[in-house]
């Protein structure tokens, strides 16, 4: 008992917390979660406000076919293969000369050839009508039948192969250019004809249907091809018709 304590007039010994038993660890606080009783609670933090006048990020703007926007034409630029802009009028025109000479290398060859036996066989039906008598018509006759059965119809056959070749090259041309967007030519000049809806190939056929749509662009010395010149987006009248774009790749 002790009278010390003026603050414990009963002589009571002070309580003590209670101890864990031999072994136990004392209580943790609890982690997470909701907060045992007599814990302080934590506020969530507030979400971060951007400061007045700071401006805000907004996604970049989609273009067709997926690509990003970026100032006029829909592109990623330093991705091989991805367009960068519309092709220009002179990339235009390399691209059909290196097509026409695809074309028409083989063609020319063979018209060449049939000129030169059709040449080759006048001369010689001249040659046999001179040798004739004076007054002898059927002398005549028999050379210019000669001729009719002879040499010309190989030069006929000649031109005929020769359209043979240019029909097949201009498909082949064609259905590269509706599978792929890319012709001989537009690949070596680095463009590529796209839908301007979707961003991709054409296809065979809407291909096909621009090429004869190119009819609208001849008349008035050619108009229609010149047009990219100074259109918006460098479409000729059968990119109009047909919704097409011819843009750049590198």
């Amino acid at each position: 008992m002790s009278f010390g304590d003026p603050n414990n007039p009963y002589g009571q010994q002070p309580q003590q917390p209670p101890q864990a038993p031999y072994g136990q660890q004392p209580p943790v606080p609890p982690q997470g979660g909701q907060p045992g009783y007599g814990y302080p609670q934590q506020q969530p933090a507030a979400p971060q406000q951007q400061p007045y006048g700071y401006p805000q990020q907004q996604a970049p703007q989609q273009g067709y076919g997926g690509y990003p926007q970026q100032g006029g034409y829909p592109g990623q630029p330093g991705m091989p293969g991805m367009p960068t802009g519309y092709a220009s009028w002179g990339a235009r025109v390399g691209a059909y000369l290196i097509d026409g000479l695809i074309i028409f290398a083989v063609p020319t060859v063979l018209y060449i050839i049939a000129i030169i036996v059709a040449a080759s066989s006048a001369s010689s039906v001249q040659t046999d009508i001179n040798n004739c008598a004076p007054g002898d018509t059927q002398c005549a006759n028999d050379a210019l039948h000669s001729a009719s059965t002879g040499m010309p119809i190989f030069a006929i056959l000649l031109i005929a192969l020769a359209g043979l070749v240019t029909l097949g090259a201009g498909i082949f041309l064609i259905s590269k250019e509706g599978s792929t967007g890319q012709t001989p030519g537009k690949k070596a000049l680095h463009i590529k004809l796209v839908s301007e809806s979707t961003g991709q190939p054409l296809g065979f056929g809407m291909a096909f249907l621009r090429k004869i749509c190119h009819a609208v662009d001849g008349p008035l010395c050619g108009l229609g091809y010149w047009w990219p010149l100074w259109d918006e987006k460098s479409q000729t009248f059968a990119d109009k018709i047909v919704s097409s774009v011819v843009v750049k790749t590198q």
